[in-house]
């Protein structure tokens, strides 16, 4: 006896498997890659990271041998979460972000310049001029790689980036409470115990700076929610507060360069939102409110500079600005760039190439300084230039290649529907604008801190869509054909016969 499926179920059947199919290719539009379960161990790891972002900051900016050493060992065990992650799902989960592969390069560069190429014996038989600092260099970009390329891949759904955007912009309003307490009460110590006798600190860091470096960071993404119109209600002035203390913080360091910075930051924003907007009001030809949004842009932009600077100005920094547009003190040792720069050509002139090794710049500007300074250079104070200077044109072109790619395709995550990604993403373009502009002037980024909440920005302008949250026209869409497909089922008449 044979049995035979009738009409109705076979109809019942061809519309599940084509409500199956219509939603696996709503999920494959949307650019949203299937959901992976969260283990004990990436859960552990996503903590890892939080945490490293603000002790890294605490742990006086990670400068000190002792805390690049405990950085370290957090790379170490982020690495030993990610396999027992991948031992638990039975695969081991990489991303395919292109910006991995530039940072790789330099660690290959930095490997490369420890050949004994030169001629000589023993450590003067390196490429590097440094042989020691090219390989502490290579500790840390190889544990920031690490840190890198695990944001990539475990900040992997929309809470875990809130959780993220969350952790930076609260960590950088206290950090940022902090350091100007700190600077009213002890202005010359460092948790008020620490005294420094040739530079001048701020907060837990040992550079004001770099202290002003990570503020630029630290209130980009909050800006960027603020300027996209992502954040709404009540929440927006606590928003405006907590970038407000972060903007006034910076400027009491008295960095000309940070506060060069926090301006580029601001055009950036007005700018690239600008672009936005009027591309979509072109489309949905809505002039009237392309001017509107234009100007409350402008005028949040204009409200932000002329309140930092009110602020700055009833906490006492008048010091602050009038540095800034006042002269050159021959006092500073900071102020002699000129000198720092001409030096630097000279090295760059003489090796053009291959540089002469990662993190050698201390030992070599000696060679080519023809003058007696009172201190001893470490940094060239652009990093343009030292990244040719210690890596040469190869170098040069893999930290242009890291650029490009990660503004077009941070640009790209911008089109995303969800607001608060597209905030996310356009803050943490410019956040890492900023601290490209401040790169001409200091050496923000040599302080590990720094470089991680940098790569850590990148990562949030540049992850896929397993982030975004999809919109509440997408799911109605989907509810809607659903609920159609089961009242298609529903009124299928039951089967007429059955052999």
């Amino acid at each position: 006896m044979t049995t035979s499926i009738s009409n109705a179920e076979a109809r019942s059947l061809a519309l599940k498997e084509n409500a199956d199919v219509d939603r696996s290719r709503s999920s494959s539009s949307a650019g949203v890659p299937r959901t992976v379960p969260h283990t004990i161990a990436s859960r552990f790891l996503f903590l890892t990271l939080c945490v490293s972002i603000v002790l890294s900051a605490l742990a006086y900016g990670t400068v000190h041998y002792w805390s690049m050493a405990i950085f370290s060992v957090g790379g170490v065990l982020i690495v030993f979460l990610w396999l027992a992650d991948g031992w638990r799902l039975g695969t081991l989960r990489i991303s395919r972000n292109f910006l991995q592969l530039p940072l790789l390069g330099l660690v290959l560069l930095g490997l490369f310049q420890l050949l004994p190429l030169r001629g000589g014996k023993g450590p003067e038989s390196a490429l590097s001029f440094d042989p020691y600092a090219t390989r502490l260099v290579l500790v840390q970009i190889s544990t920031l790689l690490v840190f890198f390329m695990a944001s990539l891949v475990f900040i992997d759904s929309p809470n875990r980036l809130r959780i993220v955007v969350r952790t930076i912009a609260i960590f950088g309003f206290v950090l940022a409470i902090f350091g100007m307490t700190q600077s009213f009460t002890s202005p010359n110590k460092v948790y008020w115990v620490g005294e420094l006798a040739q530079s001048t600190a701020f907060g837990p860091f040992i550079n004001r700076h770099h202290f002003a470096g990570y503020m630029e960071l630290a209130l980009a993404v909050p800006l960027g929610l603020l300027f996209s119109g992502a954040i709404e209600g009540e929440r927006k002035l606590l928003y405006i507060f907590a970038v407000g203390m972060m903007g006034v913080a910076l400027v009491l360091t008295n960095s000309r360069g940070g506060i060069i910075s926090l301006v580029a930051e601001i055009l950036f924003l007005v700018i690239i939102v600008g672009v936005r907007r009027r591309h979509r009001s072109r489309e949905v030809a809505e002039k009237a409110r392309r001017v509107r949004s234009g100007l409350t842009r402008a005028a949040l932009a204009f409200a932000l500079i002329i309140g930092i600077v009110g602020a700055t100005l009833f906490f006492g920094g008048e010091q602050a600005l009038s540095r800034f547009v006042g002269s050159v003190n021959t006092e500073d040792p900071t102020t002699g760039r000129a000198h720092f720069w001409n030096v630097t050509l000279d090295i760059i002139r003489a090796h053009p190439f291959l540089g002469t090794g990662l993190g050698a710049f201390g030992v070599v500007y000696t060679r080519y300084d023809n003058h007696n300074g009172l201190f001893r250079l470490e940094q060239a104070h652009n990093d343009y230039l030292q990244i040719l200077s210690d890596a040469g044109i190869v170098g040069a072109v893999l930290a242009l290649v890291f650029v490009i790619a990660l503004f077009r395709m941070g640009l790209q995550r911008r089109e995303s529907g969800d607001e608060f990604r597209r905030g996310v993403a356009t803050g943490a373009l410019a956040g890492c604008f900023a601290v490209l502009v401040h790169s001409f002037f200091d050496f923000t980024l040599h302080t590990t801190a720094n470089a991680l909440l940098f790569l850590v920005l990148a990562a949030l302008a540049t992850l896929n869509g397993r982030v975004e949250t999809q919109s509440r026209r997408r799911r109605r869409r989907r509810r809607h054909h659903e609920s159609s497909s089961t009242s298609q089922t529903e009124e299928v008449p039951p089967a007429a016969a059955t052999q």
